[in-house]
Order: C-alpha cells, then structure tokens, then sequence
C-alpha cells in the first residue's frame, strides 16, 4: 500500500467525456428508499460531518452503480429502447436478490458499504452488458467486464491529502451490516450539472417478471 492510499483523494474531477450540460445513461440498483439503510446512513452522518472532508450522498441519492450505456447525446433513442427491453427480458427471468451491505469501508475517495455476496449482482450486470452487446455490438459496450465490485457509496472525498488512519478508526466502531433485497433495476439519465450526482428515471423493469 502506497502513501496515497492512506490518504483522501478528492472525488470531484471530471471523468473523460464528462461536462457541465452532458448526462449519461446508466444502469443502477436505487436503494434510497430502504429504511434500514438510510437509518444506519444517518447514524454515521455526524462521523463523516466530523472528519471535515466529505460530501455525505443524500438518501435519496443511495445507489449501486452496474453499467454505463453512453452519453445521451451519443445513444439514439431507438438504441435506448432496444436496449431497456432487452435488459427487462433478461431481468424477468432472475428472482429479487438478497444482500448484505457493510461494513463501512474508508477508501481513498469515499466511504462504502461492500455487497455480499457479489455473483448475483454481477449476473445483473452482465446480463445488462450482453444486452447492451445485442443491440450496439461489443465494441459500443463501456467499462471493462472484469473487475466488478459492487458497492453502495456513503459519501465522496473533497479533499485530497487528508490522513484516512483516524477516520478509519472513528468509523471502525460501527460495523453494522444491512441487509436489503434488491427488486428491480433502474436505466436512468444521471448528470453532476449541480456537483453532487443526481439523475431522472428512464425506466426499472422488475427482476422476477
């Protein structure tokens, strides 16, 4: 482990491709609205607040991020909507999963809560990325297929340099898990025009039919 790794990183840098006024379409699990999550998210509130060098994610804003699309400017319309019934017909066919998210972990840009276990997530998303496949061939499918950890992020870093050993050990004490169960999946369009992520709903097509 490097000397950066034992420090923050500011979060908020603009990703290739990325600008003020330009959206996304992506695939995520919306998870704001569970309530045992966004209690143990308040609970840890006051810790993050305390450490002086976070922008905690509002509840309504919890999520899992799967798969990118494109940028809507760069995704026809008639794409999109191959695309979301291909992934529909592909969800309908796997049952709701069961996870356990926790316990906190302190990274170098933010803190977030890992997914147990990880396969059923990632048969999601590559039943997402086949879908993407079909509809605008291999080579117009972002990211890497490899490599998948699936996390719910807390709060992003906006400050770079800051000693991540305190905050580790302040959030050490509470190491609680949540469990949820994820129903369906969400295409949305997801912009930073306002800092934080924020997005509108495209479509969730059921996971179970």
């Amino acid at each position: 482990m490097t000397e950066s790794d034992e420090r923050t990183r500011s979060h908020w840098w603009w990703c290739p491709g990325w600008r003020q006024g330009r959206s996304s379409y992506t695939w995520h699990f919306l998870v704001g609205d569970h309530p045992g999550l966004r209690e143990f998210a308040a609970r840890l509130r006051p810790y993050l607040d305390e450490a002086g060098v976070y922008d905690p994610i509002p509840f309504q804003w919890l999520h899992m991020t799967l798969q990118d699309v494109g940028f809507t400017d760069e995704v026809s319309d008639e794409d999109l909507t191959a695309i979301s019934t291909a992934v529909a017909e592909r969800v309908a066919s796997l049952p709701p999963i069961s996870v356990e998210l926790g316990p906190a972990v302190v990274g170098t840009e933010g803190v977030y809560l890992p997914v147990r276990p990880a396969e059923p997530v990632g048969a999601v998303r590559r039943g997402i990325r086949e879908s993407i496949a079909r509809v605008r061939g291999n080579d117009h499918v972002p990211g890497a297929g490899d490599g998948f950890h699936p996390h719910v992020g807390l709060a992003y870093a906006n400050t770079s340099g800051t000693p991540l050993a305190p905050i580790r050990e302040a959030l050490s004490r509470h190491a609680e898990i949540v469990p949820i169960t994820l129903t369906r999946v969400s295409l949305i369009d997801l912009n930073r025009d306002e800092g934080m992520y924020q997005w509108t709903l495209v479509t969730a097509p059921p996971l179970g039919g």
